[in-house]
């Protein structure tokens, strides 16, 4: 005992740190009856558990109070996905948060389009000889201006945005919703079209991409290489897949925790955590080779490599990381696939826009008319898979499947009783007992063990005779019998 062990009495460590685990445990238990007894630490929200999902459909989808913005009820995220930090914001503030991030996020694009301009302009031989004359003997060797030239718009493109997702996500975090999901899909929409803008149409405009585009207005195509994207491509996708693999960054830091921090089997699990799949970044950053593939077809075909090549070593690669690394952080629920659907419309518009004007430059103007077709087409055949979604995804089809589901799980589980789970499931991780922990590991090994529900139904292989449609026989197996017999 003593200073750092110095000097003082001495006692058994075992017993030292055994006392100093209990007095810590009553001042943290103290601590939390000082704050639950507080009424200054209760929220203005709260989490109401059912006892089906048909009764939590219908509250949800219902309107709790004559004034919308007194009592909003909505679906709750999973226990493990809740963003704590925003479930006080009121709904008043909520409006006024992300009018101000919106603000914010349109100067943040076009604003961060003049630096990317700068770059881009002085991304080749000829700017950089103008503003940096004394090194035109060295940018005349030959690997030195194959590097220029090959290799520096697209690095320049990437240091630009290596700290953009952490920006992104902060803005969603200040726009006050409470559930990680619900975070990453935002940061990933403004990731997306900040790409759009700044990448894609930025680099068309102010960079070297905008000279192909005009000498491929007055050249054959296969004088012409999209090569900004094409480094870019390099830079970004196949390296960053190349590195996914790797994972050196990881790799790093493990090895730094375990010199450095690492005492106990705990901290070694916890420091060999590999994380999440990061949609935030990953998701729109394919969209956009998507985009890139869908446009460059048209302009210079022989991006079209580059980019299946990429995809190709993406699907191997995070297929692999999916299923034998990452973390499951949350279940999405499919709620990402609205937004992607979007974004692959959006791509195919442009690609259809571009294919008139440039059409309309090569003696084909006559065809420009008939091309008008395509987008419009587009358009209805979107409006339309909407309309049939939105039918699918209507409030009594959402009620019907979770009365379907309650009645699967009292046929699968009659016992089953929720109490306790629900009771302890959206609890604080600084409130939580020893004891919740054990009930959480319990139901997700529930969750995860597989279970047939009995039916009368039997297989179309046991069913000697088919139904009058077609399908198998709703009899039981009795009858079937009986309808066999010569």
């Amino acid at each position: 005992m003593g200073f750092l062990g110095l000097w003082g009495e001495s006692v058994d460590a075992v017993d030292f740190y055994t006392a100093k685990i209990e007095r810590l445990s009553r001042d943290v238990s103290l601590e939390r009856e000082k704050i639950t007894s507080n009424p200054k630490s209760i929220m203005a929200a709260a989490f109401v558990s059912f006892k089906t999902r048909w009764g939590a459909a219908v509250c949800a989808q219902t309107q709790q109070c004559r004034n919308p913005t007194i009592w909003l009820t909505e679906r709750a995220p999973e226990p493990r996905e809740v963003y704590w930090e925003n479930l006080a914001i009121p709904f008043v503030y909520l409006t006024i948060r992300r009018l101000i991030v919106a603000v914010a996020f349109f100067f943040l694009t076009f604003f961060f389009m003049i630096p990317i301009a700068i770059v881009q302009s002085l991304a080749n031989i000829e700017s950089i000889k103008k503003a940096l004359p004394f090194v035109k003997p060295i940018i005349e060797t030959k690997v030195i201006k194959s590097l220029i030239q090959g290799f520096l718009p697209g690095i320049a493109l990437k240091i630009f945005l290596l700290f953009l997702p952490t920006i992104l996500m902060i803005m969603a975090k200040f726009e006050g919703f409470i559930s990680l999901s619900a975070l990453e899909r935002r940061s990933a929409s403004r990731y997306y079209f900040f790409q759009f803008i700044n990448v894609f149409l930025g680099s068309i405009i102010t960079g070297t991409a905008f000279e192909q585009f005009n000498n491929f207005i007055h050249q054959s195509t296969n004088e012409q290489h999209s090569s900004i994207f094409i480094t870019y491509i390099m830079v970004d996708g196949w390296a960053g897949v190349a590195a996914e693999i790797l994972r050196l960054k990881p790799l790093i830091i493990y090895h730094l925790k375990n010199f450095f921090l690492v005492k106990t089997e705990k901290d070694r699990e916890e420091a060999m955590d590999p994380g999440t799949i990061g949609f935030n970044t990953g998701e729109p950053q394919i969209q956009l080779y998507f985009l890139l593939g869908l446009v460059y077809a048209i302009v210079t075909p022989i991006l079209l490599p580059f980019i299946i090549v990429f995809f190709a070593l993406a699907y191997v690669v995070f297929r692999h990381q999916i299923i034998n690394v990452f973390n499951q952080e949350y279940e999405s629920a499919a709620t990402y696939w609205p937004d992607v659907h979007l974004r692959i419309i959006v791509a195919l518009i442009v690609s259809q826009l571009l294919l008139m004007g440039l059409l309309s430059t090569k003696e084909a103007a006559s065809s420009t008319p008939l091309l008008i077709t395509l987008p419009v087409l587009t358009i209805w055949s979107t409006d339309f898979a909407k309309g049939v979604t939105n039918q699918l995804l209507s409030e009594i089809l959402y009620r019907l499947e979770a009365m379907m589901k309650d009645t699967s799980e009292r046929a699968r589980e009659p016992n089953l009783n929720l109490k306790g789970f629900l009771q302890n499931a959206y609890i604080h991780l600084g409130f939580k007992s020893a004891d919740d922990d054990k009930i959480d590991v319990a139901m997700e090994e529930w969750e995860e063990e597989p279970s047939l529900i009995a039916t009368k139904r039997t297989s179309k292989r046991s069913t000697p005779l088919s139904s009058k449609h077609g399908g198998s026989s709703f009899s039981s197996p009795e009858a079937n019998k009986e309808r066999s017999k010569p």
